[in-house]
């Protein structure tokens, strides 16, 4: 399978594809969340270093035998290919969510003969800024910026969950809305 993927240069985007469909033709369904969801949602201008994936159903299968299918090997909690030295794989704790909210729908596109999911343009936003309400993490509102000047985002939808999260959420929205219209402006 490693002829399908050069491992050595591949981006986020190609390695999720590569990965998530295996996994699915495994009966392992995963959701692409995280920084990755930033790279692909910006064609690549952002680089996450690392796939987060939720794993959100399957059907009997090794994770890890999955994986070695493909090339990869666990160390630790990572997932390492032995040809990618600039991207690694880690399955995080679920359930698929953003804060407290654990009503996601993720999006889907179909690559081949199966159904890829990553989180949706919005959700990513929400994603991103939950780590600058929450942590601070200026990085994250910068690239909850990126995706939120690549990608049609539910502007409503955000700042409603922005109230919800405590005092800080609904300045980190109004911030976020200024960045997004100067850099548009």
């Amino acid at each position: 399978m490693s002829a399908e993927l050069d491992f050595g240069s591949c981006s986020e985007e190609q390695l999720w594809c590569f990965v998530a469909s295996h996994l699915e033709r495994q009966g392992i369904g995963v959701v692409l969340v995280g920084g990755a969801v930033v790279a692909v949602y910006t064609q690549g201008a952002y680089r996450s270093g690392d796939l987060d994936f939720v794993q959100v159903d399957s059907f009997g299968r090794d994770v890890d035998s999955a994986m070695a299918e493909i090339g990869f090997r666990r160390q630790g909690r990572h997932y390492v290919h032995p040809e990618c030295d600039h991207l690694f794989v880690e399955f995080v704790s679920g359930p698929l969510g953003v804060g407290e909210d654990t009503e996601i729908v993720p999006s889907e596109r179909i690559e081949g003969d199966v159904r890829l999911r990553i989180l949706s343009p919005t959700d990513c936003v929400r994603d991103r800024l939950a780590s600058y309400i929450h942590f601070r993490a200026r990085e994250c509102l910068d690239q909850a910026v990126l995706v939120a000047r690549a990608q049609h985002v539910d502007w409503e939808s955000v700042e409603s969950w922005c109230r919800g999260e405590g005092t800080r959420g609904p300045g980190a929205f109004a911030e976020l809305r200024r960045l997004v219209a100067k850099e548009l402006g």
